[in-house]
């Protein structure tokens, strides 16, 4: 059985004209109308409601927004001041940490990319280093093994290495035996060579040694682009 409506009746009534021929009439017309009758507080309630309403929309929104700002604050991070996003779509099935550097191409700035495959925040640990990298406008590198030419990864990092002191109008040489490099402080030499324990050293001002352990050859010439980061950014 239907419920019945709390309401109330009223008379309502519309004036209109008519037209017959060249004569016109006004005509009343009057009807019933039903109102429905609002109960004691039933406004406040439907306030509360609407307010309710209104709060649970508010927090999915905010929840949302939340969720949105903790995955761009997972994908991108800062490294001593060096910005990275993490990148799965470069390559597939490989997450790559992406890093950019300003420079003047064709006279227009514009970024020059870069992909390292170790995850940066973990190079400090994975590979110590308490030097710090002076440039020259030469780079000598003297690789004293070939054991370290570790599937794809010597030709990936080296190249990546050597791309980045392009950038920095360094000269990349390999050492060769009885030549002299003068003057000295036109140079700096990078020996590379097979160690107990993946690190680098800086002998003195001129001299670096990348000491490479169980073919970590990545994380190592990673280790030194980072370097080569924070020095940008901070100059």
């Amino acid at each position: 059985m239907e419920k019945k409506k709390n309401v109330k009746k009223k008379e309502v009534c519309e004036k209109f004209k008519v037209k017959k021929g060249k004569n016109e009439a006004i005509v009343e017309s009057c009807g019933v109308e039903e109102e429905e009758i609002v109960k004691e507080g039933q406004i406040e309630r439907q306030n509360d409601l609407f307010k309710k309403i209104l709060l649970v929309m508010g927090g999915f929104i905010i929840f949302f927004l939340v969720i949105y700002f903790l995955n761009s604050s997972i994908k991108n991070f800062n490294v001593k001041g060096v910005e990275f996003d993490i990148d799965t779509k470069e390559m597939q099935g490989v997450t790559l940490y992406h890093t950019s550097l300003p420079i003047i191409y064709n006279g227009e700035r514009t970024k020059y990319n870069f992909w390292l495959r170790t995850d940066p925040r973990k190079l400090d640990n994975l590979v110590p280093f308490g030097g710090k990298i002076i440039f020259r406008k030469n780079a000598v590198f003297d690789v004293t093994t070939e054991n370290l030419f570790c599937e794809g990864d010597w030709t990936i990092g080296l190249t990546n290495m050597f791309n980045l002191y392009k950038l920095f109008d360094l000269n990349i040489l390999t050492k060769k035996e009885n030549e002299t490099y003068t003057p000295k402080e036109d140079y700096m030499f990078i020996t590379i060579s097979e160690g107990n324990k993946t690190e680098i050293l800086q002998k003195d001002d001129y001299n670096y040694e990348i000491k490479i352990n169980n073919c970590e050859v990545l994380p190592a010439f990673e280790k030194m682009m980072l370097e080569v980061f924070v020095r940008y950014n901070n100059k």
